[in-house]
């Protein structure tokens, strides 16, 4: 399957980088068409001009438009080869070329101000006869149509370089921070609307001699400067919308519990370091996520949940718990007539009845020590009925383990006060419960074994039962069990 998919996507890769290829080349070149077309119409049109002159200046313009054109496109076809070259052999970007791909809309605006500057060679020395009026006139007219034009060219050049920028800072996001960043964008926006257009008004204004002031060329500035404005003012706007709209609609996602969503990062600036840094606050949220589960795994949902609302201390707390010990009977024949992979499946589905029974009940499990488990009622989370729970456990794990592949259980139940919490030391430890009540129930588990029930309780927990369930036990005499000082009073299921 992979030697069929590595292509495909290789495939998918490159067609995509030749379509961005395509708009971003048409988009310059129409970009600076039309920048050019509104200079030389306010030239030709809203200023006097002697109309003997204005053929030869358009003339020229078409001629060095195709001249540019050309040249312009072979140059930015060059430089833009380095820019998708990773992505064309289908592999990962390079730091160096991540930040090659983040500094070209910035190189590819520059190549832009170099040719508009190149016109004022063609344009100022036609002009020349009619005195350095005129020719100042052009010339600062070509600069701020250089200016207005170039700027909105990196803006737009930002946003249609954005697919191969996701390609490239998948693996991480480029190390140069000369970037452009927000506050330049804002300004370069207020430049183009505002600042361009205001200063061509207050030259116009300026007294040159008699000539009088155009108010066509005003509102000519006017209504330019309201169109350059409004699309600096979207490419600009757009630059931060974009990124904090996908931000906050992927926000919502992972309050929903979707852990899997992520931001697509195109932008090398602070903008695609909040992109970045929500993807990593989401891989830390999933690692967290996966670290919990693994924990509730290992120590028990509720042991989990409260050391990590509570945070972790050695020690414990005096509480009022029910213990239930199950153990496998004769485990030593079931070791020596198994393989070990037999035996780890038969158990996993031994302990999974028992985790199953103890979930449901009330309870959890504490530990499994070896082929036996201990599970307590009444802590971490305090029960009121923990009796109750402990001994309806008992009787439907009994019944569900009466034969799983072979294997026999028993089963002993007490209860009573333990000491519940954290032991060990602080760079190892364990949550458990040690009292009584736990050697109790361990020694019944024994005794269990010997009898046809497989079932023992302690029968002073059934004066803390409701009546549906005492009614499914009934007392049968008293035993000293091993290891203790006072004899034990019985109680078995029927």
């Amino acid at each position: 399957m992979p030697l069929v998919t590595a292509p495909v996507r290789v495939a998918d890769v490159r067609s995509r980088v030749a379509k961005v290829q395509a708009k971003f080349g048409a988009a310059m070149l129409m970009g600076n068409m039309a920048g050019a077309v509104i200079v030389f119409s306010y030239l030709g049109f809203i200023l006097p001009r002697p109309q003997r002159f204005f053929i030869a200046n358009l003339i020229a313009l078409v001629a060095y438009n195709l001249l540019a054109s050309a040249v312009c496109c072979v140059v930015s076809g060059w430089a833009f080869r380095p820019l998708v070259r990773f992505a064309r052999e289908g592999r990962p970007a390079t730091p160096a070329e991540r930040t090659y791909i983040v500094r070209h809309p910035l190189r590819q605006a520059l190549l832009n101000f170099v040719v508009w500057m190149g016109s004022e060679f063609v344009f100022v020395p036609i002009n020349a006869r009619f005195g350095v009026l005129y020719d100042s006139d052009i010339a600062t007219t070509i600069f701020m149509g250089a200016i207005t034009t170039c700027g909105l060219s990196y803006l737009m050049a930002e946003r249609l370089l954005r697919p191969i920028n996701a390609m490239a800072f998948e693996d991480g996001l480029p190390t140069d921070r000369s970037v452009p960043g927000i506050k330049s964008r804002l300004l370069l926006a207020w430049g183009i609307g505002t600042g361009v257009p205001l200063l061509g008004v207050v030259m116009m204004t300026v007294d040159h001699g008699s000539r009088p002031v155009s108010l066509a060329g005003l509102a000519f500035l006017g209504l330019t400067g309201l169109l350059s404005g409004a699309l600096a003012t979207v490419f600009a706007a757009k630059t931060i919308a974009d990124p904090i709209e996908s931000v906050t609609a992927a926000l919502a996602e992972v309050q929903d519990g979707r852990l899997d969503t992520t931001v697509q990062v195109y932008d090398g600036s602070q903008v695609g370091q909040l992109q970045a840094g929500f993807n990593a606050m989401v891989d830390g949220l999933r690692e967290r996520r996966r670290l919990r589960d693994l924990f509730g795994r290992q120590v028990g949902e509720d042991v989990a949940e409260q050391a990590l609302e509570r945070g972790v201390r050695l020690g414990g707390e005096q509480v009022h718990v029910a213990v239930l010990f199950v153990d496998v009977i004769d485990s030593t024949t079931l070791a020596a007539t198994r393989s070990p992979a037999e035996v780890v499946a038969v158990l996993n589905a031994f302990f999974g009845i028992v985790v199953d029974v103890v979930g449901r009940t009330g309870g959890f499990v504490n530990k499994f020590e070896g082929d036996a488990a201990l599970c307590i009622f009444g802590a971490p989370v305090r029960r009121d009925d923990a009796e109750s729970c402990a001994l309806l456990a008992a009787r439907l794990m009994c019944q569900r383990l009466s034969d799983v592949n072979g294997l026999k259980a028993a089963i002993g139940v007490s209860a009573g006060d333990v000491v519940a919490g954290n032991i060990g030391t602080k760079e190892r430890f364990e949550y458990t419960v040690i009292g009584d009540a736990v050697n109790e129930a361990a020694r019944l588990t024994e005794l269990a074994k010997t009898r046809p029930e497989r079932l023992l309780a302690c029968a002073s927990m059934l004066e803390s039962v409701d009546l549906a369930e005492r009614a499914h036990w009934r007392t049968d005499g008293s035993v000293l069990l091993r290891g203790r000082q006072l004899p034990t009073q019985l109680a078995v299921a029927g």
